[in-house]
């Protein structure tokens, strides 16, 4: 099993459990969209795999103590690309892509792979798949405050009284603010037909709940 595969099973592991929407499936969509782009914008494509496999490994952590998953992650993939005799520049590599990757942190990617790793993971926030990512993540995050008592800091509209609220303020604060922040000339033709299955949704939800915005 080469370094690309026992990744994959390490990360599937780690996220067995994940109770939001950060599990195997967005980590492997993420991968196929930095595979995706990178066809057209170049980079890495070892150190794109890596990174998207492992962009996420910290959220655990920080469902259960907060922080910031960019940083858990990063020190994560590092000590498991270290374990497995993984090139020291290709770790450096990697990490600074996953400490970078993260939407509402604002940081600013370094490296064509960075920009590509930021690109794929805001546009799984995007479509249909955006929407019910969205929706499952918010139900998520309200269980965790009521069981354990967790309150994600950066996601506040999760916890509004009238669901239909928090979820009409993630749309305008992440999903339709995302075509501004991507990097790549790839990553914003595919946003551009999500971010239109985005806003007929809302059309349509509006009519159905008479809630006009």
């Amino acid at each position: 099993m080469d370094l690309i595969e026992r990744t994959r099973e390490f990360v599937a592991e780690t996220l067995a459990n994940e109770p939001s929407t950060h599990d195997i499936s967005h980590i492997e969509r993420v991968e196929g969209l930095c595979l995706e782009i990178h066809e057209m914008e170049g980079g890495d494509p070892q150190v794109l795999q890596l990174a998207a496999l492992l962009h996420d490994i910290g959220i655990v952590k920080e469902h259960q103590e907060g922080g910031n998953h960019a940083e858990y992650g990063a020190e994560i993939a590092r000590e498991f690309l270290s374990s497995e005799g993984a090139d020291s520049n290709v770790i450096n590599h990697v990490t600074s892509c996953i400490r970078t990757h993260r939407f509402s942190r604002g940081m600013k990617a370094e490296t064509i792979e960075a920009c590509i790793l930021q690109d794929a993971d805001r546009l799984d926030a995007l479509g249909a798949v955006g929407i019910f990512r969205s929706l499952v993540s918010m139900g998520a995050l309200r269980a965790l405050k009521q069981t354990i008592g967790t309150v994600k800091e950066t996601s506040m509209n999760a916890y509004t009284e009238d669901p239909f609220d928090g979820f009409y303020d993630y749309m305008q604060r992440k999903p339709f603010k995302i075509m501004d922040r991507l990097n790549t000339e790839t990553a914003k033709v595919i946003a551009e037909q999500r971010l239109r299955i985005m806003h007929l949704y809302l059309e349509e939800l509006e009519k159905e709940t008479g809630q006009e915005r």
